[in-house]
Order: structure tokens, then sequence, then C-alpha cells
């Protein structure tokens, strides 16, 4: 499990210990660390059996994301801070991630967790609000069953508050394949925890590609990097030139080496 500080699992930091509203069964409730426990425990599980609906009210499950990696983040649409502020700032590392890979790479769902209120209109309302337009974005509802599979799967916790929830602040990444890969914790948080993860699943663990792609893909994957002094990915190819160089340089010094061992031995010495 990856060490993390608590203040990045900003929505359980009020209180002790969390009542296991969806966690697995027998389990009476968590600790801080037992709640950090639970999220990275999923990674590595597949998602399946899961069917939501989006605001035209057509039905999606999460196998129709297959095939591209997959952002979801679990937000309740009558929260007037933290979701708004988490959304709000996870369009923003989005963005970055859509300029340092493909634009259309990989997807990005959110999920009202709230089955009383957070019905398709309010989520499609609740996108709106927040200024997310982006095509690659769903904003989904789904029923009690659905939502309770859901969060199990992802190793997400809510509990009712007198705010209206508390509930871990965890932004989830899903390869191509829908296997959990990676969990990114805060209200915000530094751009390559989402981005880097991102960029290994779409050019490292590509689903189909030829050898000019897998190619193509090797080099963007070593050669995207991040720039703090902009906080944003730019295309450096210095470290790729350098490694060519450096192989150029190899085969000349060695055939130098072999012409002159050649030499030498028809000298005879």
């Amino acid at each position: 499990m990856r060490t993390l500080s608590w203040p990045a699992i900003a929505g359980l930091c009020t209180f002790l210990s969390v009542a296991s509203v969806c966690a697995a069964p027998g389990v009476a409730e968590f600790s801080r660390e037992e709640a950090l426990a639970f999220s990275q425990a999923a990674i590595g599980e597949t998602l399946a059996g899961v069917a939501l609906v989006a605001p035209d009210g057509q039905q999606v499950a999460v196998e129709d994301f297959r095939g591209k990696p997959l952002v979801i983040s679990m937000i309740f649409t009558s929260c007037h801070h933290i979701c708004p502020s988490t959304t709000q700032y996870l369009q923003e590392v989005v963005k970055k991630a859509r300029g340092a890979l493909d634009e259309d790479s990989f997807q990005v769902v959110t999920v009202g967790f709230d089955v009383a209120n957070d019905n398709p209109e309010r989520m499609a309302q609740f996108g709106r609000s927040n200024g997310v337009n982006d095509p690659g974005w769903q904003f989904l509802a789904g029923d009690e069953l659905a939502i309770d599979s859901l969060v199990s799967q992802l190793g997400f916790i809510y509990l009712p508050s007198s705010r209206g929830f508390d509930h871990l602040i965890q932004s989830t990444i899903v390869d191509a394949d829908g296997k959990i890969y990676r969990q990114v914790y805060g209200i915000t948080f530094p751009t390559p925890q989402l981005i880097e993860p991102l960029k290994e699943l779409v050019f490292g663990h590509p689903r189909e590609q030829s050898s000019l792609s897998y190619l193509g893909n090797r080099i963007r994957l070593f050669c995207t990097v991040y720039d703090p002094a902009t906080d944003s990915y730019r295309i450096d190819v210095s470290v790729f030139i350098g490694t060519i160089v450096g192989i150029i340089t190899s085969l000349v010094f060695g055939r130098v080496l072999f012409r002159e061992w050649r030499k030498s031995i028809k000298a005879g010495r």
C-alpha cells in the first residue's frame, strides 16, 4: 500500500471512525488508517455489474467504458463546497491531462452517491453549474443497488452527517480492462498524481497497438515530462536524443574496436 498523509483524505478528517454504510460485509467501523487500507485494497479489482443512468435516461454500464482508461469521482449534489471544489479542481487537472495525452485517450465519470437526491437531472445540473463541458466527461446517477455495488467495488466510504455526508474524497483511475489501477485523494492534489498513472496506461499499456504505434507510445511515455515551474506537461526529446546518441556512439566505438582487433589478428599479434 502506498504511504499517504491523512490530510490528503480530507473527507474523513472530521471524525475518528466511519460506520460501514457501504463497507464490506462484516466490517463494523473504520479508523482513519483502516479507511485508507479499505480504499487501497480495491486496487486490482475489476469493476463489473453496475448499471447507471445518464441525464438523457439511457442506461450506462461500467463495462461500457472498457477500451480506455477511466477516472471516476464520487460526489453528492447537495454539497455546496467540498464536492464543487473537488470537481472544479479535477477539471483543471483533466484539462492538463488532455493536453499531455491524446484528447480522447481517457474518459471521466462523476457519479452521485446520494440516491435520494442525485437523480440524472440533478447530476446534469451539477456538471453545468461547475462549468464542466468536456465531451469525454459524463455525470451519472444510480439506484441504491447500483450505488452500493459501485462504492463497495471502488473502496469508497461515506457516512450521513449534519453536513449531508462525510466521505472519502477520492478519484479512482481504472485501466482499459476495467481494473482499478490507482486511487488519488484530496480536494486538491499534485498534478502528476493523476496524470502519471494515466500516462502509464495510455502510452505504456494500450490494449492494442502495431509495432509502429508501440515505438511511438514508448517515445511519448518517456518524453512527456512534468514541468513543476509551470505545473504542466511538455514533450522533452532530450532524453530520447541522448539515448540515441549514446547508442550510435557505442556502435561506432564498437566498430572501431572490432576493426582494430581484426587488424591485430592479421598482423599476427
